[in-house]
Parts: structure tokens; sequence; C-alpha cells
């Protein structure tokens, strides 16, 4: 079920990686676990590492990197919130790959949101760390969405208001990564990955989604603000315990903002 491009990129990592005493094994995660992989899916490597040796190896991961194929750009996941990731781009031209490697410390496989395949490891060390936790993938937290949400479509109508329609559209994008469809995906049953793959495992979300998607015009614009409500108050009712505490004054300000601003327009 593996493409023979990164079929033959593990194969050689693999080799090399073995080589390094530091090194206590390599496990593969993301499309690789659901057999789903393409042509154009990226690889996502863990790469775990003896505790004693963690600190240097990380120092030297563009070395390692470099082992691993042609290596035409790599640079650290800091702007994803992952410092310990290099995000690859080997060659050769024009079979680009796009391979994630993970540089994790063999205590540290414990914490993870998902549980990657071991493809190799030194007696029965990755495995073993993998059995002292238990993959846990962040869900949405509504209350944390509800008691920001309504600010948020405030400043995209101020901003469509003011004619800064490239604004409006970046914050849209926003709350479709950030809410509309984590909460799409969890209330499909899906793992909750921003936008990812959403027109597969929400399609009756991602149909209603469409509409938030603007042209640059006001009156594109509006109507996706709108229809991020619209979407976002169907999934609140569908995912939100009693527990969750609403805020009918800033929602009703908030919409009644958005009408006043298309009104003007």
């Amino acid at each position: 079920m593996i493409p023979e491009r990164h079929a033959s990129f593990l194969r050689n990592a693999l080799e090399q990686l073995k080589q390094d005493p530091r090194i206590a094994g390599v496990a593969a995660g993301g499309s690789y676990l659901t057999q789903s992989m393409d042509e154009f899916s990226d690889l996502d490597v863990v790469i775990a590492v003896e505790p004693d040796g963690y600190d240097a190896l990380l120092r030297e991961r563009r070395k390692t990197a470099d082992r691993l194929g042609p290596l035409l750009a790599a640079f650290t996941g800091e702007h994803v919130g992952e410092p310990r990731l290099l995000i690859c781009l080997y060659g050769p031209l024009p079979g680009l790959l796009h391979v994630d490697l993970k540089f994790v410390s063999l205590p540290d496989l414990a914490v993870r949101v998902e549980d990657p395949a071991v493809l190799w490891e030194r007696d029965g060390r990755v495995s073993a760390a993998l059995r002292a936790g238990e993959a846990r993938y962040p869900a949405p937290d509504i209350q944390w969405i509800e008691d920001r949400f309504w600010t948020w479509v405030h400043y995209a109508a101020a901003k469509i208001g003011r004619g800064e329609l490239f604004e409006a559209i970046e914050l849209l994008g926003f709350l479709r990564r950030r809410v509309l469809g984590p909460l799409a995906l969890t209330a499909s049953g899906a793992q909750p990955t921003g936008v990812r793959k959403v027109e597969a495992s929400a399609p009756e979300f991602a149909h209603a989604m469409r509409a938030t998607v603007a042209s640059y015009s006001t009156g594109s614009c509006v109507a996706a603000l709108r229809a991020a409500v619209e979407l976002y108050c169907k999934l609140r009712a569908r995912l939100a315990r009693a527990t969750v505490r609403l805020n009918p004054e800033a929602e009703a300000g908030a919409v009644a903002y958005l009408a006043d601003i298309a009104a003007r327009k």
C-alpha cells in the first residue's frame, strides 16, 4: 500500500539510521498507519533516541537527514509548535518527497497523539517505551472556542467594513482550521486534524463548509462569515455538553454587528 518512492526512501533511511548507536528505533505515523498513502502523501518518521545521546543528535539532525537521501531543503518545526521536528524535502527532481523527521527521546514516546508503527528497534526498546503511555489526540475544547468565537466574528466583520478583505479572508481560513474543521471531524467520529481530509471524513459538513470560502468581494466575505456562524452553531448544538457556558450577549452582538456591516455595503 506504500508508493515505491516512499518505500524506497524508508528502506534506505532505516539502513542509515541503524548505524547510529544513539538511535533506539524508528517508527512511522500519519497516513502510513491507515494505509491511505498515495503519491501526494508525506512521510511522518519518528526517530527514537537514547536519552544520553539525545541533545547531541538533536544538534546534528541536519547531518542525519542529509544521510537519508538527496536533501534539498530542511527546517525545524517551531512554527507548528514542534521544535523536535525537522521538515525535509528530498529529491531528485521531479520526484520530490516531503518527509517529517521527529527526533524523540525514548522516554518521551509515552506522551503522543497516535500509536506509530515500529519499523525497526533495538531490543524492543521502542515498543517498551510506547507501552509506558497511551496515545491521546487532543479533542477540541468547545468552551475555549465559545469564549473566543464571537470576538473573532466581530473582528472579521470589522475588517470587511473597513475594506480589508484579505484580512477577513485569512480569518475565515483560521476559523475553518481551528474551529469548523476540528468540530466537523469530531462530530463525524474522525480525528480532529484541522481541515485535513475533511472532505472524505466529514462530507456532510465539508459540503456546508464550502460556503465559508470567500472570494475577494465584500458580498462574498459577508456571506462566508454568515455561513461560518451558521455552521458553528450547528456543530455546537451537536457537540456541546450542558456544562459549556454560552455567551448569548456576545453572540447577539456579533451577529447584529455583521448584519449592520452587510446593510452598509
